[in-house]
């Protein structure tokens, strides 16, 4: 890919989105715009052909995961995987968002040698040019692997999600000192993707007491969307657990006064910046996840938080270590990373859902940090 092919802006995404804004009256809801961005049919990042996954900006690629990183990491998290699939007595595994396949192809591997293998391994993945790709890797575990197009009905096993809640469509708010106006996407006198605040029914992210803290000025970001899918998580996990992988905070962090610009970050050619209106369909749009919400959502249906704590301490509990020390070195370095705070072993954490009384989840036994949330 040349250097301009990197950064041209997709006129057909473009034109999807003047046509959206303008049968919205000329304003997009926020979340509206990053869904159509992200996930619109062969044109939004992930429904596009682009590659997304990979080390090297050489590749093409804008991005790595913990899985491309090293395979240590699904080998970890397989660990907790097989300890939840045996207290719940069953040999299923349901991956929302697998990305390049990266990490299933871990779990199942690894499941294997543990001897807890699982009968069916679930993929729910909106784009279909990722399928493909899962498809071509995951081909030997055949017919293990389906895919499927929604939740199921009811689900009997262990989901996990890598990477999943931040690129949920989030809502965008503004604080201007007196109230919050819900931040939107309209088109300037030419034509180009602009930002519009309007007053209305903007949910605070606070309390209203605490409003005075924030900076006019302040933007930041509401998670209804994700809180929504841990709600349907509630409803259709009868027996098992649930496993979620992600960088964010607790509420305290997130919404901390000196946090005046939010979280909203793009990807692009292993670059970050902040302009998610610049290159639509072209680049990552994300979001830092509120774990307080996300653990609140899960417990308000019915769910158990097993815990929450940093990546670094649920895969060191889940004897990350050891399998480090039966690596190369070069295998070790890459698998650091993964632990290191300044790397992923700080910002990424995990948390842990159960329906019922729960179980004792070797992720967390050290280094809980529920109590923060």
């Amino acid at each position: 890919m040349t250097a301009a092919a990197a950064h041209a802006t997709d006129p057909a995404m473009t034109a999807l989105l003047r046509e959206e804004i303008a049968a919205a009256g000329g304003w997009l809801p926020f979340d509206r715009y990053m869904s159509l961005a992200l996930y619109a049919p062969g044109l939004g990042y992930y429904a596009n052909a682009r590659r997304k996954f990979g080390t090297m900006p050489q590749q093409g690629s804008d991005f790595v995961t913990a899985p491309e990183l090293s395979p240590l990491f699904g080998r970890a998290l397989a660990r907790q995987v097989a300890q939840a699939l045996q207290v719940s007595g069953t040999d299923t595994v349901i991956e929302f968002g697998a990305g390049s396949g990266a990490l299933a192809e871990q779990l199942l591997e690894a499941l294997d040698a543990l001897g807890q293998p699982v009968t069916r391994y679930f993929i729910v993945d909106l784009s279909g040019t990722l399928r493909e790709r899962q498809a071509e890797r995951l081909a030997r575990f055949a017919p293990r692997v389906e895919w499927l197009d929604r939740w199921p009905d009811e689900i009997h096993g262990v989901m996990v999600a890598n990477e999943l809640l931040d690129a949920i469509p989030v809502d965008l708010l503004r604080w201007d000192g007196q109230q919050w106006l819900q931040r939107g996407v309209g088109l300037d006198a030419l034509g180009e993707l602009v930002f519009v605040d309007r007053a209305g029914d903007a949910r605070p992210p606070l309390p209203a007491e605490e409003d005075a803290g924030f900076v006019p000025g302040t933007v930041t970001e509401i998670h209804p969307q994700a809180e929504a899918f841990v709600k349907t998580l509630a409803e259709r996990l009868k027996r098992g657990a649930a496993f979620l992988i992600d960088y964010g905070f607790p509420e305290s962090e997130y919404y901390h006064p000196q946090r005046t610009g939010g979280t909203l970050m793009c990807h692009h050619l292993h670059r970050a910046d902040p302009d998610p209106l610049a290159l639509p369909g072209q680049k990552d749009i994300t979001a830092h996840v509120n774990f307080t919400g996300i653990a609140l959502a899960g417990q308000d249906a019915g769910l158990m938080v097993l815990g929450y704590t940093s990546q670094a301490n649920f895969l060191i509990n889940c004897g990350l270590v050891d399998l480090m020390s039966e690596a190369t070195l070069a295998q070790r370095g890459m698998a650091h990373r993964l632990i290191a705070e300044h790397e992923m072993g700080e910002l990424f954490k995990v948390i842990g859902f159960a329906p019922g009384d729960g179980f004792d989840a070797m992720g967390f036994i050290a280094g809980d940090r529920s109590h923060t949330l």
